[in-house]
């Protein structure tokens, strides 16, 4: 993982939260707040909220009297979510590394969390943090990124801009956000950080957007690809920006973009 590949700042969150959150994200925070729904928490901790994607459709989905925390390791990001949801006394907001939680053993009924295990350095160290600050029995509900080539237009994405940057093509969405979906892995991983009862789903969705330039800006400027095309030449990114509209208006038309997403679905009991 490169040290750019965990930084949500400048102009990123903005555009994550306009751009990439309706096109991806929100099919998936969906079906996590069923999920967790179904477990009626009355305390609930959320890692690497994001923009607060998950937070608004877990909280539309809960009753009144949960105490809701919401962390990322992103201040810029946590601030987006926190504006956005500023009127709900039930949700505090607190930035906090997923890898070193600062709260106390069998505080939570749930923890989730949204396409955010991909980005920790140590996942058994991480899951360990949720297995202690969860209480006896509570559940574990997160989702991960399938591989890239399920998910369609960030793979074409990806190969768009290989042609910029022949050399030395970004892959930061290949080796980071698309990086960790062998199945075997992931419930090893759970298992040794001492979680039981682990059901892991694959849950493919449609991705939409209204336009080709809306799912290249998403990718290239509202994501940490943003640094990393900048790393290469930062006179670059609206040239590789158009490079990658190009290629899914090429392979999708010019009006509104349908493609498949998929994703890892895993819920695992604290034993």
């Amino acid at each position: 993982m490169s040290n750019t590949d965990k930084v949500f700042a400048g102009s990123i969150p903005k555009l994550y939260d306009e751009y990439l959150v309706p096109m991806i994200f929100a099919v998936y925070a969906d079906d996590i707040a069923r999920r967790v729904a179904a477990r009626s928490p009355s305390v609930l901790l959320e890692i690497a909220a994001g923009t607060g994607a998950v937070t608004r459709a877990v909280a539309a989905a809960l009753p009144r009297g949960v105490r809701y925390v919401a962390t990322d390791l992103n201040e810029p990001m946590l601030a987006v979510a926190a504006q956005r949801q500023a009127d709900d006394d039930r949700i505090s907001w607190r930035q906090a590394d997923g890898s070193a939680l600062p709260f106390d053993d069998a505080a939570f009924d749930v923890v989730c969390c949204q396409f955010g295990a991909m980005f920790f350095p140590d996942r058994l160290k991480a899951y360990g943090e949720v297995k202690r600050v969860l209480k006896d029995g509570g559940t574990f509900v997160f989702n991960v990124w399938d591989r890239i080539e399920d998910n369609v237009l960030t793979h074409e994405a990806t190969v768009a801009l290989e042609k910029l940057f022949p050399d030395d093509p970004p892959r930061f969405m290949a080796r980071t956000p698309h990086g960790y979906h062998d199945k075997a892995v992931i419930r090893t991983d759970l298992e040794r950080a001492g979680f039981r009862d682990i059901s892991i789903e694959t849950r493919a969705e449609i991705s939409r957007a209204p336009s080709p330039e809306h799912v290249a800006i998403a990718l290239c400027q509202g994501t940490p690809l943003r640094s990393e095309i900048e790393a290469r030449d930062a006179s670059k990114l609206q040239a590789a920006t158009d490079i990658v509209a190009a290629a899914i208006r090429t392979r999708h038309g010019s009006g509104p973009i349908e493609g498949k997403i998929q994703a890892i679905v895993i819920e695992a009991r604290r034993s």
